[in-house]
């Protein structure tokens, strides 16, 4: 199993940023997809996911109306599509997987697969 973010980089506060997770080695309809972000000397959080089934999203306070989430069951990706970025919002992004979940609560223990992150640096 391979899940490959990308799409990070160094925006400017305000500015929008779309990070990408393809993946690979599993049968990605079956599985709820989230992302979690990690600032440096913090713990890993979570931002948002998305269901296996239904494709319902859940999303972290911080992010809520802000950050969006998708999926492409036949590309194998999922989305997070980042607006009105704040400086607060730098971290390691990171994409993971967990087998057929359908509710809400995510955490880091609770995800199968994890990709390696990808740096988004918001300036003030």
């Amino acid at each position: 199993v391979q899940l490959q973010a990308s799409g990070g980089g160094l925006v400017q506060a305000g500015g929008s940023l779309r990070l990408s997770c393809a993946a690979s080695g599993l049968t990605f309809s079956g599985y709820a997809l989230g992302w979690f972000r990690q600032a440096p000397g913090a713990e890993r959080d979570f931002v948002g996911a998305i269901s296996w089934s239904a494709g319902k999203t859940y999303y972290a306070d911080s992010v809520k109306g802000r950050f969006t989430i998708s999926r492409d069951n036949a590309k194998n990706t999922v989305y997070l599509q980042m607006d009105s970025l704040e400086p607060e919002d730098t971290a390691v992004y990171y994409c993971a997987a967990r087998w057929h979940y359908s509710g809400s609560a995510y955490s880091v223990n609770s995800m199968a697969f994890w990709g390696k992150g990808t740096l988004v640096t918001v300036s003030s």
